[in-house]
């Protein structure tokens, strides 16, 4: 019996912990300014002949394949559109199998060091903290708010649910990167020989586990799996599953944990009976991720960031698909979003300058027809997929990006914990959830124990 354990496969969040940006030095021009002060006035323009240079630190190239190349093509593509602009690409310092898990850690240490990152992609989930924790600067007063808002715009503007993910306390502080909501891959071919109508996908979770167990009696290969209940997956889709189920693990104005609440109970509940049952294995993300990609499982709740690994793996071989996420009964389905936004960490007047210029250009139109393609996240402009010139082709032969697309216009926004403990709080949940689902505790029981244990950690009011 394999047992859940850490996974170096998290992407975008995937993804749930995130990567961080941030710069070197300048030179010339505005030379080496006092920080932006807030309510201050925009920083200037650089000037044609300005030399800068930052750095970018992204949990992206610490990832093989699609993902580093993606990125590396990305700030090539950036560095020609302005020569006088030098992208240093890294990273988050650290040693986990993970990089994303590294990502706080690593601008926490940058920033104690004096040398934090220019421009940081974080994750949504640890918006509080990337704001009040680690002092990320409020573009509305570094550029404007007015050329915040444009930026949104343009020919193909963000999906305006997407626009003030990145928002505190009325400002904008990160702009939303990449994320997906989550999304529910099957393997046609093992439901066409299970007796299962591929046409017709489970829409609540009741129709997920009888699925499942049809696949497994019938085929002998595994019947689903939910990237949601582990640590290593992040809280951002479990939160999907308990809002859809009625609840949230977290209150509206964010001072009160309730994970332990009815709503979540029954949610792990659900999900342990389809493990004691056999429609889900016991297995690890890394795990699972390679089984359905081989096409030995046929189902997986997951993140569009890794459409690309299944694509790869199917290709040829099995008929992959795509459908929304599973509800509980008639309850309305409520998705959450996975990914990061771009945050600004520079002190200096021309690096931030920079940093902004660097994060138009990673939301533009051109980058997201690039990410969309080639990983598979959600473009945020989403228009683009109406676009001859932009990805109407490739959505026209990628019809996997449909779910996510219709699950945009109800999205509603990964809540991060509060506080400094917020990662220590969020995994006393997901320890609990995992010890309910997979190691068979008492899901009650043991996620009030972990509520009592997490409610210790957040703030005190």
């Amino acid at each position: 019996m394999h047992s859940v354990r850490t996974s170096r496969f998290r992407f975008g969040a995937a993804l749930g912990a995130v990567a961080i940006l941030f710069g070197t030095s300048a030179c010339g021009g505005l030379g080496a300014a006092e920080d932006k002060k807030s309510g201050s006035s925009p920083v200037p323009e650089l000037a044609a002949d300005q030399k800068v240079s930052i750095t970018f630190e992204s949990y992206n190239f610490g990832q093989a394949g699609p993902w580093t190349d993606t990125f590396t093509a990305l700030i090539k593509k950036f560095e020609q559109a302005h020569p006088n602009i030098k992208v240093t690409a890294q990273k988050p310092q650290g040693n986990s199998p993970n990089p994303a898990a590294d990502a706080v850690s690593s601008v926490q240490n940058e920033t104690a060091s004096g040398n934090p990152p220019d421009v940081a992609q974080l994750g949504f989930g640890d918006l509080d903290y990337a704001v009040n924790g680690l002092g990320a600067q409020p573009l509305d007063d570094l550029v404007g708010k007015d050329a915040v808002r444009k930026n949104f715009g343009g020919a193909h503007p963000y999906a305006t649910r997407a626009q003030t993910l990145g928002d505190w306390s009325g400002k904008t502080y990160g702009v939303p990167f990449v994320f997906s909501t989550p999304v529910l891959y099957y393997n046609a071919d093992l439901f066409k020989k299970a007796g299962l109508d591929p046409a017709k996908p489970p829409k609540t979770w009741d129709e997920v586990a009888k699925a499942a167990l049809a696949i497994k009696k019938k085929t002998g290969k595994d019947g689903h799996y939910s990237d949601c209940l582990t640590k290593i997956a992040t809280d951002w889709c479990f939160q999907s599953m308990v809002r859809s189920n009625g609840g949230r693990v977290i209150s509206q104005d964010r001072s009160q944990l309730t994970f332990d609440q009815p709503p979540a109970i029954e949610t792990v509940e659900q999900a342990r009976a389809m493990v004691k049952s056999g429609a889900t294995p016991k297995l690890n993300q890394e795990q699972a991720y390679t089984e359905f990609a081989r096409g030995d499982m046929g189902m997986i709740l997951e993140t569009s960031a890794v459409q690309g690994l299944f694509m790869k793996g199917s290709k040829d071989k099995w008929d992959l698909r795509a459908t929304t996420s599973p509800g509980f009964g008639e309850k309305p389905v409520v998705p959450t979003n996975s990914g990061s936004a771009l945050f600004v960490y520079a002190k200096d007047a021309a690096k931030q300058r920079a940093a902004w210029d660097l994060i138009k250009f990673l939301t533009s139109d051109q980058a997201y027809t690039m990410i969309s393609s080639k990983i598979g996240y959600l473009p945020l402009r989403t228009g683009l997929v109406d676009d001859p010139k932009g990805l109407k082709t490739w959505a026209q032969q990628n019809p996997l990006i449909k779910p996510n697309l219709e699950q945009l216009t109800r999205m509603e926004p990964w809540q991060s914990f509060p506080g400094k403990n917020y990662i220590q709080a969020r995994n006393e949940m997901l320890d609990a959830v995992e010890k309910a689902v997979y190691q068979g505790a008492d899901p009650k029981t043991t996620l009030q124990a972990a509520r009592k244990q997490a409610a210790k950690l957040l703030p005190k009011k």
